[in-house]
């Protein structure tokens, strides 16, 4: 970061959500008034860098690899190379004129099968707000037909300059917009050194992961799956900020590199998620009455 900080996931307290964008969704002749409010947000507090000895701010400058010497802002401009050392130079200014214009539509093309959309292709969630009662009604409409028939709208929207491939799609009783990847920014999985073949893996082992899979199989709760880093690291924040400096735990001993037979592997898998899960199943049998 320019200011040499350095984010480190953590809670941080947010105020009341702003539209990050305010237009239509528009699909046939149906214009639908929508803002884009964010979906997601980043835990993050920001650690600055200081000098040890002075405890000052630490602040990163633009210096010439040359020269050594700090240039001013006036004096950047932006380049692109296209041969080691060889660039191709443009001013600030070019490259912002360069940038798509906000548009006030997202423009429906398609509406896709939801399953037929991969998660690889999602980049970033906002929830779709109608503007007005106005647009509440053709809103929830429009959310209730996609619901119904369990699609996705594809789309364009140019957001901060920048235009996205999205999704419209119904999320817990709304409508969420996704900011998507473009096909050709997905690597193919044949461009992946070691990815291996396809193969008839051992029947016995097959049948012993399986199991595994079985007995490790719960419900999608996300709740139940914490930052534990970010949240020892907030721990140890406030208690060094009451003058407390606790010792760091030592790591674990890595193991040995040695690869465990499979087959064994998979048996003592199975046989600790069995004790695991069997006092949450004897606590779930005894609601279930018995049958007559």
């Amino acid at each position: 970061m320019a200011d040499g900080s350095l984010a480190v996931g953590t809670g941080t307290d947010w105020g009341m959500a702003r539209p990050v964008w305010s237009g239509s969704i528009s699909f046939g002749l149906v214009n639908v008034p929508v803002q884009a409010m964010a979906a997601v947000r980043d835990h993050d507090v920001h650690f600055h860098q200081l000098d040890r000895k002075s405890g000052a701010r630490v602040r990163n400058k633009h210096v010439s690899e040359k020269t050594g010497r700090e240039v001013a802002a006036d004096d950047i401009e932006m380049g692109f190379e296209v041969s080691s050392g060889h660039y191709v130079t443009f001013e600030k200014d070019e490259l912002h004129d360069l940038r798509p214009a906000s548009t006030r539509a997202i423009e429906v093309t398609d509406f896709v099968a939801l399953t037929e959309i991969d998660p690889i292709y999602y980049e970033r969630t906002y929830w779709l707000v109608p503007t007005d009662e106005a647009a509440a009604k053709p809103y929830r409409l429009l959310l209730s037909a996609m619901e119904q028939r369990d699609r996705a709208a594809i789309g364009t929207v140019v957001m901060r300059n920048k235009e996205y491939l999205t999704a419209i799609r119904p999320l817990d009783g709304a409508l969420a917009m996704s900011t998507m990847r473009f096909a050709d920014e997905i690597v193919p999985r044949a461009e992946i050194d070691g990815m291996p073949r396809r193969a008839k893996p051992d029947a016995k082992q097959l049948r012993m992961a399986e199991q595994l899979i079985e007995a490790l199989s719960a419900d999608w709760h996300p709740s139940d799956y914490h930052d534990t880093y970010a949240e020892e690291l907030r721990r140890r924040i406030a208690a060094r900020d009451n003058g407390k400096h606790e010792p760091v735990a030592a790591t674990s001993e890595a193991d040995d590199g040695k690869m465990l037979d499979l087959m064994k592997a998979l048996e003592a898998s199975v046989e600790g998620a069995k004790h695991r899960r069997a006092p949450a199943r004897r606590k779930a049998a005894k609601k279930v009455p018995r049958s007559a």
